[in-house]
């Protein structure tokens, strides 16, 4: 399938910070995830197409992800450059507490397109409320990452399963599913 992206696009990463490196989050997937969201990147500045970078900053002093801590640093992939804005959060949603909504209207933009860590908390939630708020949402599903998580038994969902399950959740309600060479 071959998508054509409207001029009134952005492209929103979201959480592509160093955290995500940290072996205590477990096995994931889309190893190549960066590397797509790399070449998304490209892809938007090259065009000169909007782009905003979410970055999470937890207020839990031993977070990972907390200002000041290296954690909190981009991945080097997902680095903003020149005047690209960067949104900081403190909840899932990128919308909650920021300016993330007021930007993205102030410029026409209609159409978002999702990269992020993870899959299953900060991008569906983000891409969950922009829909909500009556944005026509993306998501690149095969530039986000899930971590393996535990059921309420302690059994253990593989990552890809989790993905799976909340890419097939946003999909048709809440944002339309491509993957990156579908774009255009």
């Amino acid at each position: 399938m071959e998508f054509s992206i409207p001029e009134n696009s952005a492209l929103v990463l979201i959480d592509v910070q160093m955290a995500w490196n940290d072996t205590s989050w477990g096995r994931r997937n889309n190893p190549k995830a960066e590397e797509v969201m790399s070449d998304a990147l490209a892809f938007w500045r090259k065009r000169n197409f909007p782009i905003i970078h979410v970055r999470h900053d937890s207020r839990n002093p031993q977070s990972l992800l907390r200002e000041g801590k290296p954690g909190f640093e981009f991945k080097p992939e997902a680095t903003p450059v020149g005047d690209e804005p960067i949104i900081v959060k403190h909840v899932n949603s990128g919308f909650i507490g920021t300016d993330l909504e007021q930007r993205i209207r102030s410029k026409g933009i209609h159409n978002l397109f999702f990269a992020g860590i993870t899959t299953d908390h900060c991008v569906s939630t983000t891409v969950r409320m922009a829909a909500n708020l009556g944005f026509r949402a993306f998501v690149i599903e095969d530039a986000c990452v899930a971590f393996d998580r535990k059921d309420m038994n302690g059994k253990i969902i593989r990552a890809q399963d989790v993905h799976r399950v909340n890419i097939a959740s946003l999909n048709g309600e809440f944002a339309t599913i491509l993957r990156y060479e579908d774009l255009s």
